[in-house]
């Protein structure tokens, strides 16, 4: 069942403004709030929906490939993810608890929400991928240091927050006595500070490792595309959540070859006693060898079209074409019996210039490729 457009759960237009985007995401999830709709699994599902819009269309990376891609940015490969699909309520209250007032509550609509999730830092690498990978999609597995909880370290209760991940005040102002929340300076908001740990981890009980990560990179990713895999970066302290590995593609140039969107391009050069007679010449494509047929009395600048042998669409689209460019090679220099040759053949009426209605000037060729 297809997924529902991140524009319409918030019930905005794909021009809205951040501040617009927020206020939006503000009354969905006040309104589905599960405090204000208890047992209620339709409206928590409604809020879960907000929440992965929100998360998307809030960052203006991800806003950027959701406008492009749609949902498939996020979704190729099953391992990656731009939206709160996967979030519990925990991680949601956790990263936007400043949409929700600090805590978790809504005014009135209850508490028991206050003390927030730690979750561990990001981490970012880049992907280095031939045109090949990119085609056929591929499996890497990559060696990546990241901070992990140490064996044997335990925590605590906060005593200053008492558990709640944060602390209260209470000030006296002109208008009157105004009480103020904010995270526990610390325990950080966690509510938990350390016990015990071993002598090798740090302040926080972690130990820096490095973890062999399998990813699985779709077919038709793009240079600059960031993909996520979901808790793989440093693990927080406590009973956090892991951060993310955040996966920037990196696209190889190909000896051959040149991308241009979903379509390749190949340069194919060939003598005069091929195009005046034909041939066949074999050619990489990214799918493998290709044989193709050239016909005698091929022009120079002639573009051959081998369809879906290009790039397949990451929005499952079809793949792209392979555009072969045949160019006529001219010798440079020239030895004394084949410069009489060619001399001879200047008086020969078959070998002067006499384009037909069909042969199309390079400019005409270059407007069918792009139509």
């Amino acid at each position: 069942m297809a997924k529902q457009d991140f524009y319409e759960i918030l019930g905005i237009s794909k021009d809205a403004s951040a501040a617009e985007i927020k206020k939006a995401y503000r009354k969905k999830a006040i309104e589905f709030h599960p405090d204000k709709n208890p047992d209620d699994s339709n409206a928590e599902e409604k809020f879960k929906k907000a929440a992965e819009a929100y998360e998307v269309l809030s960052d203006a990376d991800k806003k950027a490939r959701y406008d492009r891609y749609g949902h498939q940015a996020f979704e190729n490969g099953g391992g990656f993810g731009g939206g709160a699909g996967g979030m519990n309520m925990d991680d949601i209250f956790s990263q936007f608890g400043d949409i929700f007032g600090g805590g978790g509550g809504f005014g009135g609509f209850g508490g028991g929400r206050g003390r927030a999730q730690v979750k561990g830092s990001n981490l970012r690498i880049r992907v280095k991928l031939t045109l090949e990978e990119i085609a056929n999609g591929v499996e890497k597995k990559i060696k990546v240091k990241r901070k992990k909880v140490a064996k044997g370290t335990t925590y605590k209760t906060c005593s200053t927050c008492n558990g709640q991940g944060q602390v209260t005040r209470i000030q006296n102002t002109i208008l009157g006595r105004m009480q103020t929340s904010a995270p526990c300076n610390t325990c950080g908001g966690s509510g938990q500070t350390i016990d015990s740990k071993p002598s090798n981890a740090d302040a926080h009980g972690m130990l820096s490792t490095e973890e062999t990560v399998s990813i699985k990179i779709p077919a038709g990713v793009v240079e600059g595309m960031q993909l996520k895999v979901s808790g793989k970066g440093n693990e927080a302290p406590g009973n956090g959540i892991s951060g993310d590995l955040l996966v920037a593609i990196e696209e190889q140039a190909h000896p051959t070859l040149q991308r241009e969107g979903d379509n390749l391009h190949y340069d194919l050069y060939i003598s005069f006693s091929e195009a005046a007679l034909g041939t066949s010449k074999e050619i990489d494509a990214v799918t493998g060898k290709v044989r193709i047929k050239i016909e005698s009395g091929v022009q120079s600048g002639k573009i051959l079209r081998l369809r879906n042998k290009g790039i397949p669409s990451i929005n499952n689209y079809g793949s792209g074409d392979l555009l072969v460019h045949v160019n006529v090679w001219t010798p440079k220099t020239l030895n004394k019996e084949q410069k009489e040759f060619f001399e001879k053949m200047n008086e020969d009426s078959n070998f002067q210039p006499n384009p037909e209605k069909e042969d199309k000037s390079f400019f005409e060729k270059v407007k069918d490729m792009f139509t």
